[in-house]
């Protein structure tokens, strides 16, 4: 339970896969941890994976017992729907102002029976499916979530009470308001992860334009096992595809990005984003174990299988069949046949031809970006960030989770663009400097 009066040793921000790994390499180690997440549940974007690669384990396998683990610890402090509003450093402590948003659901009396979610009549688009399918007005945001306990979207609630009458435990509560706290704590750790490239800022793919033109984490839910659908479908016209394309680095070393005038939620991405091309090999052979007659392109301009075991996940798929061509898709357009079906036109690289290619359904590959805002909280400090706008990692190479702010650190892709393995590395030695931080401050 949340005990603002706590002096915790530290505070976490975000509780994906890095802010987790922290918690709970600090939590053994004895230290007091407060850990926010500003979503409904822990979990981050791993949660929401299929599998990961390359050696295709259950993404939700892996990460739902960490989730678990993380939730009832009894040196960790949760503290879900919750933002930090501001940092101040006086000493070497920190005083925090944290805002948490009104749930309208009572922590203590929910019991994930689901029950408010099958009487309410308001439905509308489910952002943890990418608006693929819908979701109850009042609605548990996913089968695993943690906690698993109903919210309600206010916005969209139409007050008819029907979830009022449902609710045995009496658990709906229309009068939460948010609730303001000041706390105080001896370090932070930035695990606030990233965001993707809005595939919108490149107006000649067509994407939101043409129905059967997907982003990557689309994909991911149509394959994962608790996928909203029972097969891979196409959005446009549930017709199960055959002939599938994969577009690499989709907002990622892209000069045409980088010389529009962006929107901030576009973003400005000249550096690879390491994940993209494993990401779309890993469902590309996944995808010819779910549709084994469908042909399967990847167009990309240089793979990058830098980890252990890539390139021989790499060469892997394309002894399944994959196609790989190396070349710049220009445009996508739909057939003029009302088929739903696309043309695709590229320069392919090899011959300098300008050619084009049919396929009925395209996953756009998109690339990381910074999660903007975070050097905004401190408000007597400094929080560096280096030239793409992640956070800065002052000594890279010898101490990485180390920051211009003493006393705050970094974990995961709040730093730059990782994998998954990376991300818990980079966890683990954000844990580590705590550790020895917080063991010199205590014997100044």
């Amino acid at each position: 339970m949340f005990n603002k009066d706590i002096n915790y040793d530290v505070l976490i921000i975000g509780g994906g896969i890095a802010g987790q790994e922290a918690a709970l390499s600090l939590a053994e180690m004895d230290y007091k941890v407060l850990l926010i997440e500003k979503e409904l549940s822990i979990g981050g974007k791993m949660i929401q994976l299929s599998k990961v690669f390359p050696t295709l384990d259950c993404a939700a396998c892996i990460t739902t017992p960490k989730m678990s683990e993380t939730a009832r610890h009894p040196n960790i402090t949760l503290l879900i729907n919750t933002e930090a509003e501001s940092i101040n450093k006086s000493g070497n402590d920190f005083s925090v102002k944290l805002v948490q948003k009104p749930r309208y659901v009572s922590y203590e009396l929910c019991t994930g029976c689901q029950l408010c979610e099958t009487v309410c009549p308001q439905v509308i688009e489910d952002e943890y499916n990418y608006d693929m399918v819908g979701r109850k007005a009042i609605f548990i945001p996913f089968n695993l979530a943690n906690p698993k306990i109903a919210a309600i979207d206010i916005e969209h609630c139409i007050h008819c009470l029907r979830c009022v009458k449902v609710c045995a435990p009496k658990a709906i509560d229309f009068t939460q308001e948010k609730i303001v706290s000041e706390i105080s704590v001896k370090s932070v750790i930035l695990s606030t992860g990233y965001q993707l490239f809005k595939p919108e800022c490149k107006p000649e793919y067509g994407f939101k334009k043409f129905p059967n033109v997907i982003d990557s984490l689309q994909m991911e839910r149509l394959i994962a096992p608790t996928r909203p659908f029972n097969s891979i479908l196409r959005p446009g016209d549930g017709k199960i595809p055959d002939n599938i394309a994969y577009i690499l680095c989709t907002g990622s070393r892209d000069s045409s990005i980088i010389n529009k005038s962006c929107t901030s939620d576009c973003g400005n991405n000249p550096i690879c984003s390491q994940i993209c091309c494993m990401y779309s090999i890993k469902q590309a052979q996944l995808l010819m174990g779910a549709l084994p007659l469908a042909d399967i392109t990847i167009y990309y301009i240089d793979i990058r299988a830098f980890g252990k075991g890539y390139e021989e996940f790499f060469m892997q798929s394309k002894s399944m069949g994959v196609n790989f061509v190396k070349g710049k898709i220009a445009k996508i357009k739909e057939k003029d046949d009302k088929s739903g079906d696309l043309i695709l036109r590229y320069e392919d690289i090899a011959t300098g031809i300008v050619k084009e290619a049919k396929h009925d359904m395209v996953i756009l590959s998109v690339g990381v970006l910074p999660n903007k805002g975070i050097s905004e909280l401190f408000t007597n400090e400094q929080l560096e960030l280096d030239s793409n706008h992640f956070i800065k990692q002052t000594d890279a190479f010898l101490n990485p989770s180390i920051t211009s702010i003493n006393g705050v650190f970094v974990a995961g892709a709040a730093c730059g663009p990782k994998d998954i393995p990376d991300s818990i590395l980079s966890a683990g030695c954000a844990a580590s400097e705590v550790a020895a931080y917080l063991t010199t401050q205590k014997k100044s």
